[in-house]
């Protein structure tokens, strides 16, 4: 299953009188994954069950937040590194940059070259397939079926096989 986009039409915010154009942009399908529903797909993989790995998971994010909040940065490797940030006022003296002028802490998040998205990647499994949602469902209402909405040529082959109604 590839990842769907659709087609929106804006102008950008940050010039006053810019032309409208069209952008794609992508679509989340049904609700997040949540915890449970990486556990029960890792344990198909996993010889840990299903309630071992909630528990490593849990534990996980425990941990990183700790390590967090102590002023640590969290590398894990071949999937990123997580760190905070901070928003905060400008001051005009070094005396009058206190911690008061904190106004916002942010979780960043840099992923490694392992899971950064490849947009030219030439080996399966490693390139994202980008279906036109507009073009899958005409072609679902149709009777055609499957993928004809394709990538255009960024990123995907086209040929997904997509058997499901991503909507529903």
């Amino acid at each position: 299953m590839g990842v769907f986009f659709k087609k929106e039409e804006y102008a950008d915010p940050t010039k006053k009188d810019a032309a409208k154009m069209i952008y794609p942009r992508l679509v989340t399908l049904g609700q997040s994954v949540d915890l449970d529903v990486l556990a029960y797909r890792m344990k198909n993989v996993s010889s840990l069950s299903k309630g071992d790995i909630q528990s490593v998971l849990t534990n996980f994010v425990e941990t990183m937040r700790e390590c967090l909040y102590a002023g640590q940065s969290v590398n894990i490797k071949n999937f990123g590194v997580f760190s905070l940030s901070c928003e905060g006022e400008g001051s005009a003296t070094r005396k009058e940059c206190t911690v008061e002028k904190i106004k916002r802490v942010n979780i960043n998040f840099r992923p490694s070259t392992s899971v950064k998205v490849n947009l030219v990647a030439t080996r399966a499994g490693e390139k994202i397939e980008f279906i036109d949602l507009q073009a899958y469902l005409e072609a679902q209402q149709a009777g055609g079926g499957g993928n004809s909405g394709g990538s255009g040529g960024s990123g995907g082959s086209g040929e997904g096989g997509l058997e499901e109604d991503p909507l529903g």
